[in-house]
């Protein structure tokens, strides 16, 4: 499983920026990278996603292992690599999407969690379906609570956000294209 706050303070300083000039270019506040890298607080996909910005990476890069090996086929649950930050736990098949269009994942969102305050935007499409569990989708100004058995498909460039407003844990398969 990857540090976030020493795989983020390490890719700041890759990237030869200050904790200032970070929050500067992500428009994220210094404290709050600050209080991130010292592992005081994990942030949500939203916020994480928006330091990246500011560090020009995708959030699967951030979490790449830069192990190249021949082409895999098949998966099984050790490689499903845990991509995401926080309580939500965004399985991702592989530990990298490098040359891949699609990116595929097993979500598990714990009860009362989400993908954080700030909307989700990103180059793309997205596509879900419930297993177990129950999901709020919210597409824009469009908000629906899914059930097992029922899914979504949406231009990504659409604000959307997830929480589970069930009382159980929500598992469900989603994909998106291109990987972010």
């Amino acid at each position: 499983m990857v540090n976030v706050a020493n795989r983020l303070r390490l890719m700041r300083e890759t990237a030869g920026l200050s904790q200032r000039e970070l929050a500067r270019k992500s428009g994220v506040s210094n404290g709050t990278i600050s209080q991130i890298e010292k592992g005081n607080s994990d942030p949500s996909v939203g916020l994480l996603k928006q330091i990246l910005e500011g560090l020009e990476l995708s959030i699967s890069d951030f979490f790449e292992e830069r192990t190249h090996s021949r082409e895999k086929i098949f998966f099984s649950v050790e490689d499903f690599v845990d991509v995401g930050s926080g309580s939500v736990q965004f399985l991702q098949m592989g530990p990298s999407t490098a040359g891949r269009k699609l990116q595929f994942y097993k979500e598990v969102y714990p009860e009362a969690t989400s993908t954080g305050h700030k909307s989700l935007v990103h180059e793309g499409e997205e596509a879900g379906l419930i297993l177990k569990g129950q999901l709020e989708v919210t597409v824009g100004d469009q908000r629906r609570i899914l059930s097992a058995g029922e899914g979504y498909y949406f231009n990504s460039m659409i604000p959307h956000s997830f929480r589970n407003v069930g009382n159980e844990p929500c598992e469900l398969i989603s994909s998106c294209t291109p990987p972010f």
